[in-house]
């Protein structure tokens, strides 16, 4: 696999990112281990976990993901061959991250916590991206780029974007993070943490991870162009719509073990006209003679300003297809295939 150079800074990461957040939940270590090795063997060297992983995120298991992740890396000696992000919350009412039982907030002493708590769990010195999670302004709709734009109050407490991006320069300044980046943010906070680097205040953004599939291309519509121009990183997470775009919860089919049967947490990808864009996309994909997964992921990997798509397999049989991405050939006539498509049902799962 080709490299690709992440935003402006001197990280150089694999094009399939491995995604964690079911280790310690749905993943069990052993599993997870298993996911890791053959992963790394096959060459990704680009992790992604975050402080609130496992999902569902709760107070038992809260930390468990990186815990596995740091003692994968001890075990196999591997943390100088590895790219390692994770992230710290945004606005929550959950009062289990921090000591004192605050709500999370992007406050200078919470980062400050939250980027101890992580490298410890992790077993390393340094954090090669720290991302935050999800904004801590009160935003429209999470992920930050809706379909339609629901109106909101902005909250009396916000932390201001500057003293949040005051509290990373002083990481990256102490060698605690090496890169600053974002996820699940909008236009309007992309720009507004580009700025207050223009004036001097934190660090600029490397990359932002947002929900990018077949389904949900709302990061064209605004983000593309400033990533363009900005040389910003995509990390899409989500390229299956949690699974979604693989086909197997078509006609109603709920497989024993999987993120549905388990959580019941997909109603992002259960939404009027979604089911009908799925199968859609789940059709074209076998009328190229590709497998669905594949597919997904090959169509993110190839659109422009992707510099990594993350993959979240939470069981090892799961990796070959996946894995089957890097050596895919997208081609002119799949992408006016799915564009077509995407002119008729837009985007469904926002």
């Amino acid at each position: 696999m080709q490299k690709r150079r992440l935003g402006r800074s001197d990280l150089f990461v694999t094009p399939i990112c491995l995604g964690t957040m079911t280790y310690g939940e749905q993943t069990g270590r052993d599993e997870a281990f298993a996911i890791l090795d053959r992963a790394v063997a096959f060459g990704i060297d680009f992790l992604d976990a975050a402080e609130m992983y496992p999902v569902p995120p709760k107070r038992e298991t809260q930390g468990a993901t990186e815990t596995i992740i740091g003692d994968w890396l001890a075990g196999r000696g591997r943390r100088n061959d590895i790219v390692l992000a994770t992230k710290v919350c945004g606005r929550s009412a959950s009062d289990w991250f921090r000591d004192d039982g605050s709500p999370t907030r992007l406050t200078r002493s919470q980062i400050f916590e939250a980027v101890e708590k992580s490298l410890r769990r992790l077993r390393v010195d340094h954090i090669d991206l720290y991302q935050i999670h999800w904004p801590d302004r009160v935003v429209s709709e999470w992920g930050t780029v809706p379909s339609r734009f629901k109106p909101f109050t902005p909250a009396m407490d916000e932390t201001a974007i500057e003293e949040t991006a005051a509290a990373f320069a002083e990481l990256i300044a102490a060698g605690k993070i090496r890169h600053f980046g974002l996820s699940n943010e909008s236009p309007y906070g992309l720009m507004r943490f580009i700025v207050a680097a223009e004036r001097g205040i934190g660090p600029r953004p490397v990359s932002v991870q947002n929900a990018y599939s077949l389904v949900n291309r709302t990061w064209e519509g605004g983000l593309a162009e400033i990533a363009l121009r900005e040389e910003i990183g995509l990390l899409p997470y989500s390229p299956l719509a949690q699974g979604y775009l693989t086909g197997k919860y078509r006609n109603g089919a709920l497989p024993e073990n999987s993120r549905k049967a388990l959580f019941n947490r997909l109603q992002r990808y259960e939404k009027p006209h979604a089911d009908a864009a799925i199968g859609a996309y789940v059709d074209i994909a076998h009328r190229f003679g590709a497998d669905p997964v594949t597919f997904a992921i090959a169509f993110a990997m190839n659109q422009p300003t992707v510099a990594s798509v993350i993959i979240g397999p939470s069981a090892e049989q799961q990796l070959k297809s996946n894995l089957a991405a890097a050596e895919f050939a997208w081609t002119k006539d799949m992408q006016a295939a799915v564009d077509d498509l995407h002119q008729r049902f837009g985007n469904p799962c926002p």
